[in-house]
């Protein structure tokens, strides 16, 4: 069974081809650069819109205790 739908992917290419072309922009209005950016927010638009797309994973950080 697929992870993600076909709009979910659609949303990611366009995501990635508006990266390329220089449009692509963040949250903050920034020109977004990385790939790992854009794919984050090709997810988060399908997210958006109900495609299927699995929730987002949360990390659990791990503290580091001082000596």
């Amino acid at each position: 069974m697929a992870k993600y739908g076909k709009s979910a992917q659609k949303r990611v290419k366009s995501a990635m081809r508006r990266k390329k072309k220089g449009t692509l922009k963040s949250g903050s209005g920034g020109r977004v650069k990385s790939r790992k950016q854009a794919i984050a927010i090709g997810l988060n638009e399908a997210r958006r819109k109900g495609a299927k797309v699995p929730r987002k994973s949360s990390r659990k950080r791990t503290s580091r205790r001082k000596k």
